[in-house]
């Protein structure tokens, strides 16, 4: 009997690629998205890559009793991963509330709905966003670092979500977590059948990079060059997406063993390696032979300086590592980019 997972904003792109690495893996997957920054097309690719179509159903993790509904229609639900939040730091700037809302409701109510289902576990999306700018001495970033004050309402929806958690779990809640904080997803499926798509204007780097590329945008701003690093860009720890997706694999079926030693769980996921912007587009511009147009313009509020990922714990008690290059995942994202071009999407 295949185990069912719940992937909430399945229709992403941390969702649909993850949602392609459970199938194969052999679980049912069940998607819920309220399509505010997807589309419903995703599902065709997803089901063209695996061959097994996921159960769709358009919800809004706020709305309780719509989310309540799918409990009900898909009772076998072992396990859920949460992805389904507003993902932008500046629009999260701006729109304070509309994140607060969003990101801290949709979790809730999915708490609230655990118990009663019997639901057992939960892998909640967060993000490197928590430790704020480390101090250099916790450079890279391990599970044990100070969670800092967030610079963005974005960051702090996760490091509040991530409390909701710990305090619902010690309060005697029946349910398991594990919190996966994620570095800089980057990339696309290799077949470029699901990729990253957003609504409108991109609000992060690569599908703004490969969007002025291929020209849709006449050039990409890179946010101060007069940061204390080597060449003055910002540094991240980018991570292919299916590598990100297969550690959501290896968390569930932690959980889905019982496998986990503690009822919480936290563990980075990244690749351990610290990349400037600079040499990001470098890096672009040599496996893709396409030169960028881009022009330095000044810091944008709630960016952090540097950070990247110590994942020694992954590695060893999930039994994961990432194993894609940053060229490998470049290739990928301009791939995906010529496809959607291709089909008269973008």
């Amino acid at each position: 009997m295949k185990k069912t997972i719940l992937v909430t904003g399945g229709t992403g792109f941390i969702g649909s690629h993850t949602t392609v690495e459970l199938q194969a893996a052999g679980y049912e997957v069940v998607i819920i998205d309220n399509l505010s920054n997807s589309k419903a097309e995703v599902i065709d690719g997803i089901e063209k890559i695996s061959g097994v179509r996921p159960a769709f159903e358009q919800v809004d993790c706020c709305d309780l009793p719509a989310l309540e509904g799918v409990f009900k229609k898909y009772p076998a639900i072992e396990g859920i991963i949460h992805f389904a939040a507003s993902k932008a730091v500046g629009e999260s700037v701006e729109q304070p509330l509309k994140y607060y809302e969003n990101n801290l409701v949709s979790l809730i109510n999915l708490l609230k709905l655990m118990p009663k289902y019997e639901v057992k576990g939960i892998i909640f999306s967060s993000s490197c966003t928590v430790y704020g700018q480390p101090d250099a001495e916790w450079l890279p970033v391990s599970e044990d670092a100070p969670i800092k004050k967030a610079e963005s309402p974005y960051g702090n929806t996760k490091q509040v979500n991530e409390e909701i958690i710990q305090d619902f779990v010690a309060s005697g809640a029946p349910i398991s977590a594990i919190i996966l904080r994620y570095f800089n997803p980057i990339g696309a499926h290799p077949t470029a059948l699901i990729g990253e798509v957003p609504n409108g204007t991109p609000a992060n780097l690569i599908p703004y990079l490969t969007q002025t590329a291929i020209g849709i945008r006449e050039q990409l701003a890179v946010f101060g060059d007069d940061y204390d690093t080597p060449d003055g860009s910002c540094i991240r720890d980018f991570i292919y997406v299916v590598d990100l997706a297969k550690a959501h694999v290896c968390a569930m079926e932690r959980i889905v063993k019982g496998e986990n030693t503690d009822p919480v769980e936290v563990f980075n996921v990244g690749t351990g390696n610290g990349v400037s912007v600079f040499e990001l587009i470098n890096t672009f511009e040599k496996c893709t032979g396409v030169k960028l147009n881009y022009k330095v313009s000044p810091r944008r509020p709630g960016d952090i300086e540097k950070v990247w990922g110590n994942v020694d714990k992954a590695n060893k008690v999930l039994g994961w590592k990432a194993v894609h290059t940053l060229e490998d995942s470049l290739s990928t994202a301009w791939k995906w980019q010529q496809k959607l071009r291709e089909d008269g999407i973008m």
